[in-house]
């Protein structure tokens, strides 16, 4: 991996800011650092890293507001990094654009991958993803074609529309209202036993063997993340 690959990191604790960037220059990467979120709008911007690690509690303002700051100018990676382990800051940070939240405290290793995941993620949303290919499951999204083995797997409209939006989105979490909005529209993004229902019906379809775990893994609270793809 080349130096010149940046990630920017924001949070004003200087134990996690040093402990950060010895485990990502051990991996290749250069690393910026803010304190505060002024810093992080002004980096982003200027800076062009490939992908930033974000502290929600920052001392000026509030790291939601810095995430919503930076997705209205850049679709560069964010991955959430806090200690507010409650649900509805998961969802909040989640609708604004973060592609991952991880909690304090936290493996590197975990990291690493979620911040691999979350680059693949944008290089995947860049080239379309049209063909997937996950053991013996074959999804054509261009052709609105599923099938196991050769043999179609008959999907409803809605059914491939969220099949649709999970594979575009493989490896990311997304939230119950951010499915039922793409899905189903504004009106529905409070159904979320409606769309556990669909999300049960396509599991039946696509899962070749439940006992190995769904493709549709569920986050408890916050929604669904597709397996990697």
């Amino acid at each position: 991996m080349s130096i010149t690959h940046r990630i920017l990191v924001v949070d004003d604790e200087q134990q996690i800011q040093l402990f950060l960037k010895v485990a990502l220059e051990a991996v290749g990467y250069q690393v910026l650092q803010a304190e505060n979120g002024a810093q992080a709008v002004r980096f982003a911007a200027s800076m062009a890293p490939e992908a930033v690690i974000l502290d929600l509690g920052l001392p000026d303002r509030d790291g939601k507001d810095v995430l919503a700051d930076i997705r209205a100018f850049s679709a560069v990676p964010i991955i959430v990094l806090s200690a507010r382990d409650q649900e509805a800051e998961k969802i909040a940070a989640l609708d604004l654009g973060a592609d991952d939240y991880i909690e304090k405290p936290f493996g590197i290793g975990e990291l690493l991958a979620r911040l691999r995941a979350a680059k693949r993620h944008v290089e995947q949303r860049i080239q379309e993803i049209k063909v997937v290919e996950i053991d013996d499951l074959h999804i054509d999204l261009s052709l609105r074609r599923v099938a196991r083995s050769g043999e179609e797997i008959h999907l409803t409209p809605k059914e491939f529309g969220l099949l649709e939006l999970l594979v575009n989105h493989a490896g990311r979490v997304l939230t119950h209202r951010q499915i039922l909005a793409a899905v189903w529209g504004p009106a529905h993004t409070d159904d979320t036993q409606y769309l556990r229902v669909f999300v049960g019906q396509l599991r039946g379809k696509i899962d070749s063997d439940p006992a190995k775990g769904s493709l549709i893994r569920t986050e408890p609270g916050i929604g669904y993340r597709f397996s990697e793809i």
